[in-house]
Order: structure tokens, then sequence, then C-alpha cells
């Protein structure tokens, strides 16, 4: 019987579950899709039940397929920062508070301050309290459900939920730790002081391990649920937005990895965890032990194509365009949109605006324009978004040599085309990479079980399919549009924040 890992993605909008030989090949994947619930305007809420319903469909799929393997260890992937109360009997309290929730920003702000400013938050964690991590939903659900978060437990992200589940073990790693913006990331342990200045009983976190160990192993019920042999290992996994860097091969310095999904990221790995000054950036523990992973996260990628998917359905009767007919619309429109400028900040921004009251628009509209040049300019928005993260990382040291591609976005050679032009440099997907967190979580499961000795053997694995390589004349149009993408957020921040506090955005 063939020996395969099984990678298993919590993410935003549904469940990926796939299996990997010892070569690192896919031999079959499944997504099971889900909804989310926005209560009110800035909420983002989920029912983990939704979770495991859709981890429990996709597995069953994969394994349907796949009924002559043999599953050697199952790895984690799940969306970042994501609240999930449990009570003592590890029962859900509420649901869960997502990663793109803007509830908290007053939370935020206290936590800030309690910690002596940006300064003397960064020295215990080396990174901000942004309003999407874990650590200000805490102190909201401490504020404002009182008499839930008496009952509260456990803390626990997506990924983490399934592992107990899957388990019973109650468990997390180094690289969704980080994203709860209470873990010293430079020592890749818990900010015990702030915990302290924060009164939160560190109780309530869960056990903190690299991110190959294997942190339980299947129960008897998990067997029964998922149809999984009981005692198969779990190893602890990461947070997708990192997992996803091992995922494209993204492993020595001097490689980049952009990221099109629900939100679009830009990624790097690091030999040592880098100064990151005013806090806009991310710098996490990487899955791979002494190794740091420096990012940004855009609120708004994919996402926006799904809006405006969503938009064009409502006109046409509820008739969705998929994200190919859209990228094959944009196409027939030149680089630059004819000066229409597309910005993507839907659901506020993370970076490099930290700014929950931020509004997208499309600034530049004439009767000029048709549906190719809206189109293009959405893409190229979401691109500009990008390169404008980079820049950030740029100024910390991060250079470029390559960049792999990845998530849903890396399918559209458009996209692909327009991220080399901006950046200058080529744009390369790896077999594997469009699978997202699962195939990352699967690579480093099989570290934890010794099927690869470490990390950067195990990204060998990630072998180019496609090479896009700059166009002079793209580039050229490309940066000319960037110029003007660039100077938009500061013209428009105080009309941004007036219409966040008028009685029109409720």
């Amino acid at each position: 019987m063939t020996q395969a890992l099984l990678g298993i993605d919590i993410g935003t909008s549904g469940c990926k579950a796939l299996l990997i030989d010892g070569e690192g090949t896919v031999l079959v994947s499944r997504t099971e899709t889900y909804g989310l619930s926005q209560p009110r305007p800035g909420w983002t809420e989920q029912d983990p039940a939704l979770w495991i319903d859709g981890a429990r469909a996709a597995v069953a799929a994969v394994l349907a397929e796949r009924p002559d393997v043999g599953i050697a260890a199952v790895g984690l992937s799940g969306q970042m920062h994501g609240l999930t109360p449990l009570d003592a009997g590890h029962e859900v309290l509420r649901p869960a508070i997502l990663w793109n929730d803007q509830r908290n920003g007053a939370e935020c702000d206290a936590i800030t301050e309690r910690a002596g400013g940006i300064e003397g938050l960064l020295a215990r964690t080396n990174n901000r309290m942004l309003v999407g991590f874990t650590g200000g939903k805490i102190l909201w659900m401490r504020d404002h459900e009182p008499e839930l978060f008496r009952r509260l437990r456990h803390v626990v992200n997506p990924k983490d939920y399934l592992r107990l589940v899957l388990t019973g073990e109650v468990a997390t790693e180094v690289s969704d730790a980080s994203g709860t913006g209470l873990f010293d990331t430079r020592a890749r342990r818990w900010a015990s002081g702030l915990l302290d200045i924060l009164e939160i009983d560190p109780a309530i976190l869960p056990p903190c391990h690299e991110s190959h160990v294997v942190t339980g192993r299947v129960s008897r019920s998990g067997a029964a649920l998922f149809g999984i042999s009981e005692g198969t290992p779990v190893a602890g996994g990461g947070g997708d937005s990192v997992i996803q860097t091992i995922g494209s091969g993204v492993i020595a310095p001097g490689e980049l990895q952009t990221t099109i999904g629900t939100a679009g990221i830009v990624a790097a790995a690091l030999d040592e965890p880098v100064a990151n000054p005013d806090g806009r950036l991310q710098v996490f523990c990487n899955v791979a032990p002494a190794k740091w992973h420096c990012m940004g996260v855009s609120l708004n990628a994919g996402g926006a194509m799904e809006w405006f998917r969503g938009m064009l359905a409502g006109f046409r009767g509820g008739e969705a365009l998929s994200a190919k007919d859209i990228a094959g619309i944009a196409a027939d429109a030149r680089a630059g949109s004819r000066g229409l400028v597309f910005l993507p900040y839907l659901n506020g921004e993370r970076c490099p605006h930290p700014e929950p009251s931020a509004r997208g628009g499309f600034v530049g509209l004439t009767a000029r324009h048709g549906a190719a040049d809206m189109a293009r300019s959405l893409m190229e928005g979401v691109t500009h978004s990008l390169f404008d993260i980079y820049r950030l990382m740029e100024a910390a040291g991060v250079g470029r040599g390559v960049i792999k591609a990845s998530g849903g976005g890396a399918r559209s050679v458009l996209w692909r085309q327009m991220q080399a032009d901006l950046f200058g440099c080529d744009i390369v997907t790896t077999e594997g990479a469009a699978e997202g967190g699962a195939f990352g979580a699967a690579l480093v499961a099989g570290v934890g079980v010794g099927m690869w000795p470490d990390a950067d053997e195990a990204a060998k694995s990630c072998r180019a399919v496609t090479r896009e390589t700059p166009d002079a004349a793209g580039t050229a149009a490309m940066r000319e549009a960037f110029a003007i993408y660039a100077g938009l957020y500061d013209d428009l921040s105080g009309a941004f924040s007036t219409i966040s506090g008028s009685g029109l955005d409720r």
C-alpha cells in the first residue's frame, strides 16, 4: 500500500483536503465550501461546526478516490487569528470571530497603551496588536460578553479546533501562536509579561510546539468521524499565511511568495527575526525551526474579485461570471486601465495601512471606461496592494530575486503577468502551490514523521510549473499606475474616517 500524507486546510470559504506521496506529488485534492456570517458591519463570524463538516466531507472524498493509500501522517493548516472560545468540556461558546473581523479596535488600542505604546509592544512580541489578531478579540469578549467569558477555559485558532476534534488534544504551534499577538516571536514562546499586563490567564492558551512536531494522534472518536486510522500521527502544522511559503518552496532568503487568496500576502523566509520598527509588517515564527517569516497581509485580494463577481451577478439576475471569465474580459484592456485605479480596501486594511475605516473605490472613472477597464483595474488594484506591502519589506532589507505565486489568483496568467511587470522579476508557480495551506501542511507533516529530514529538503518537492517574465511596456505602465495608487490613500484617508463615523455607514 502506498504511503501518503494527508493535508487539511480550514479556509475562510471552504476546507481543502489532499493527499501527496513521498515525492511531493499531489495525488488527489478536494474542497468543500461553506459560508460565514456578517451580523453587523465589520463583523465576520463562522460556526466551527462548518469546519468539521467541511473537513469530514473533503477527507471522505479524497480517501474514497484513493483507497489504495495508507495515511502516514496528517498535517493541519487554517485561517489564522480566528478566536474559537471553548468551555471546560471543549464545547464552543460562541461563533468564531474571524481574521477579517474589525470590531475590536478599541481593545487593540488599549492593549498597545497598556504595553507601553507601539515600542513597548514591539519589544515584547515584535508585532503590533492588529485588529485581526486573536489577542484583541479575547479582550473584546471579556468586555462585551462577560457571562460567556467567565465560562471560557480554552482559546484555539481554527486549525487547532480541528486538531482537538481529531485527537482530543488542545495544542498549537509557533506560526499560529505568532498571529495571536500574544507571542514572543523572537524567543518562540508565549509573551508571559504581556499576558500579566493584560490580565489574561495563560492557562487559556494552548501548549505551543514547533510546527513539525507530532502534537497528537487520531483518537477513536476522530477515527470514527474522519475515516482515518486510530493512532495516525497529527503534526503541529501551521497558519495558512505562513505554511503556504514552504508549499511554494520558499525557504531561503531572497525568495518571495505572493498569495492571492481571500486575502493578499507577500511573504519571505528569514534566518533571523528582523527588526520591525513601526510594526506594519508581521514577523512571525516560520514552520521551519530556527527560521522566521516576514509578511504583510492585505485584507482584500481574491475577496475583491468575489465581491466584483457577486455585484455583477446582481445585475445579471443571479448569473455569476467566473473569475476566469472576468480575467478574460480584463485581458482586452491595456496595462494601466487607461488611468482607472481601484482601491481594494473593501473590508478596511491591515498592511501597509492598519486602518479598519479604509474604504474601497474606483478613482479616475470616465465615460470612456468600459467593462474591460474596470475588470483590469480591479486586478491591478490587488497587484498594487501587494507591491505596496513589498516596499515595506524592501526597506527592512528583504530582497527579491524570484517570486513564487500562490493561491487561487495564481491560476490567472494575467494576474501573474501583472506581478512580473510591477515587481520587475520572474513570477513562478510551483507544483502544489495552488493547493494553498493544505499542501504545505502535508509537507510539514512529512518532516514530522521523517519522510524528509528537514523543511529545506521538503521544499525541494516544489517543482516549477510556469514562469512569467517582465514586459518592458507593461512595467512602465504598471509603475506609472502604482505611483498614482500609492498617493491615493493619504489623499482620501480623511474621507474614509468621515464615512466610517457617519450615520450613512450603518
